[in-house]
């Protein structure tokens, strides 16, 4: 050991220190639900400000309507959208506004050789558009040219909807807005949302883009208060974080929701998407009455649009239902095996399932094999045997699942809705039955309408699903893709290139088969759907053909009678003058003729029978000729067509009060 000289131990040293050392080991990490959307907003439709303000109304929207529908109350939603400058949100949250002082520093910021370049070209325009008004021609009004906007001057506004539902009770309103994945609409059944999230996304991204909390306030019937609640989410922990909750004095007993959540948009680039999507709402829901508005300190920017309610008949509220075997999947057996109540397999089968009866129950269990029996217990069932029954019931025949828990918008309310914002010149509406995709019932409606204002020539394709618009991916829509290519148009004396076609197709189903991940789309991959879709469509075309091809006979029928009109002079003059040169040469001798033509021509020549007399006669037969041509078109297109008459129904008595319903073919009165 001694040997060893000091320089040896040194670099033995050395080396010994530069060994790699073990890694430590990785810790789990869990991210709660809130975290999850936080990172993915994209995913529940909060891409980007703009998007963002647009998914936080129809959040908003959707939940007012879902509320008031719960009590079977007509809607009433408000939804208000104001702008706040920069000043007034640093003012909102505390903060000072401090005056640039580096400006080269921001990304707007603009260099003395740019700013004289973009003045130059701002001089040549303002020469330019001066020479043509001296030459007399027509200029476009030019715009300043704008100075680009940093990426840090955010827009932020104040969303605020208010509704005249159900309300929510005091001591939820917390966990309902600011716990993700909690809340009253899980279960199987048809439903607005997407994901379940509502205004909690909303209040996740106001966390994100300005720190500010959501404001609640609600009062529910005989509630002699109303709720106000303050909070934000705790977005690691996903759970809420209070900032005031109190009762406070309900004076005007009023009933209802009001959300009020302020976020980073911008209304510039969606005013078009959030505008039409009330419109298309106010469509698909014509018992509602919406009101929006959108406030700024520039008075040309604000918008107030009024969609007034068109009538009084709401669709029935969607029912929760059981699932049907076919659809479920092994997870699913074990959750509802979890959560059911029945001690054995054949009261599992027979009550956690649609159409499985006691006989259909005890014939899949004997089918099952040895290992099952009625009375085995389904909590001790093994991995094997859940297995075993899931196969089964993917392999088996059952009914398919009726409709009646669907809540579709109905015919009648579609049509209502198209002829109350497009005003067409016609419209034909269907209601198909249920029909069945996976174990899943579904109902397709559609409307198809011809004219109307503010309607483009072409195609304008309006899609709903569960009773919403969809606005987004439209071009790998089921709906568009059948309505431009699977429908021969022409065919239905449609005109798709020229026409202003509008086609409305709404599906209801316990499962919208969304596609993508912001759900914004229907595949056309599902033959159920696709097909169930054309069908709807081709009905509605075959409805309207039946009125365009009246529609052309009636102008054919006029234009035949125009024309025949306009040589009644002519002929009646001609055939007048004809019968005074017979009477003449009768009168002299010259020619003789029979009996009953003498006896007219002494009408002729006694002025008994003038031109006048003839035009009328004429004009008469014209009438006749039209009129029976048209019951012979009537009769070949099997239309029973008789001469109608008016009917006036005389009043009870003469204090009574009265409301004439008028139509194109009769006038109902209701007496009062």
């Amino acid at each position: 050991m001694d040997g060893i000289s000091d320089e040896s131990r040194t670099e033995a040293k050395k080396t010994k220190s530069k060994t790699p050392r073990k890694p430590k080991e990785a810790l789990l990490k869990q991210k709660s639900p809130a975290e999850f959307f936080a990172e993915n907003k994209n995913i529940a439709g909060f891409d980007n400000p703009g998007k963002s303000l647009y998914t936080t109304v129809r959040e908003l929207v959707e939940n007012s309507l879902d509320s008031a529908e719960s009590i079977s109350e007509l809607p009433v939603v408000e939804i208000t959208i104001e702008e706040i400058g920069k000043s007034k949100f640093n003012s909102m949250i505390g903060l000072v506004d401090r005056e640039r002082v580096d400006a080269a520093l921001y990304d707007d910021y603009e260099t003395e050789k740019a700013r004289e370049k973009r003045l130059a070209k701002e001089a040549r325009a303002q020469e330019m558009q001066a020479k043509n008004v001296a030459l007399g021609k027509k200029v476009k009004e030019t715009h300043a040219t704008k100075v680009a906007k940093g990426r840090g001057e955010a827009s932020f506004y104040r969303v605020t909807c208010k509704d005249n539902g159900k309300g929510m009770p005091h001591d939820d309103i917390p966990n309902m807005f600011g716990r993700v994945l909690s809340g009253t609409k899980y279960g199987l059944r048809q439903t607005r949302g997407k994901f379940g999230l509502g205004a909690k996304m909303a209040l996740i991204w106001s966390k994100m883009s300005t720190g500010l909390p959501i404001e609640i306030s609600s009062s529910m019937r005989n509630q002699n208060y109303i709720s106000f609640c303050r909070l934000d989410i705790d977005i690691h922990r996903n759970i809420p974080h209070v900032h005031l909750h109190e009762k406070r004095e309900n004076k005007e007993h009023w009933r209802g929701a009001e959300i009020q959540v302020v976020i980073e948009g911008n209304w510039t680039t969606y005013r078009s998407k959030i505008l039409h999507y009330m419109r298309q709402m106010a469509v698909i829901t014509p018992y509602a009455q919406f009101l929006f508005k959108f406030v700024s300190d520039a008075p040309d920017k604000n918008v107030s649009i009024r969609f007034a309610r068109r009538t009084d008949v709401m669709p029935p509220i969607p029912m929760e239902t059981k699932h049907h075997p076919s659809s479920v999947d092994l997870l699913l057996i074990k959750r509802l095996i979890a959560e059911t109540s029945k001690q054995n397999l054949l009261q599992f089968l027979q009550h956690e399932f649609v159409n499985i009866n006691k006989s259909y129950a005890e014939r899949l269990i004997g089918e099952m094999g040895p290992d099952f029996s009625a009375k085995t217990a389904v909590k001790s069932l093994t991995s094997q045997q859940l297995v075993r029954i899931h196969q089964l019931l993917r392999q088996a025949k059952f009914d398919d699942p009726s409709g009646h828990c669907l809540s579709p918008a109905g015919e009648y309310n579609l049509r209502l809705g198209i002829i109350k914002e497009l005003h067409p010149d016609m419209v034909a509406t269907y209601s198909g039955s249920a029909q069945v995709f996976e174990g899943h019932p579904f109902i397709v409606e559609a409307g198809v309408s011809v004219g109307g204002k503010n309607v483009k020539q072409g195609l304008n394709i309006f899609r709903f699903a569960n009773r919403i618009p969809l606005l987004f991916e439209q071009g790998a829509d089921v709906v568009t893709r059948t309505a431009h290519k699977r429908i021969n148009w022409s065919s239905y004396k449609i005109n798709q290139i020229q026409d202003k076609i509008g086609v409305f197709v709404s599906i209801v189903s316990t499962k919208i088969p969304f596609k993508g991940t912001g759900k914004e789309y229907i595949g056309d991959d599902i033959t159920e759907i696709a097909s169930a879709v054309k069908y709807a469509i081709q009905q509605c075309c075959v409805q309207l053909k039946s009125k365009i091809v009246k529609k052309m006979q009636a102008r054919e029928q006029q234009e035949r009678k125009r024309n025949l009109s306009k040589y009644i002079p002519d002929a009646s003059g001609a055939v007048y003058n004809v019968l005074k040169e017979m009477a003449r040469l009768h009168a002299a001798k010259k020619i003789r003729y029979g009996d009953n033509d003498v006896e007219l021509l002494r009408k002729v020549s006694e002025n008994l029978i003038t031109k006048e007399t003839l035009t009328e006669k004429l004009a008469k037969h014209v009438e006749q000729v039209d009129y029976e041509m048209a019951l012979e078109y009537a009769t070949q297109s099997g239309v029973s067509e008789e001469p109608r008459e008016t009917i006036y129904i005389q009043p009870l008595d003469a204090e009574n009060k009265m409301i004439d319903l008028q139509a194109p073919f009769f006038v109902f009165r209701v007496f009062q």
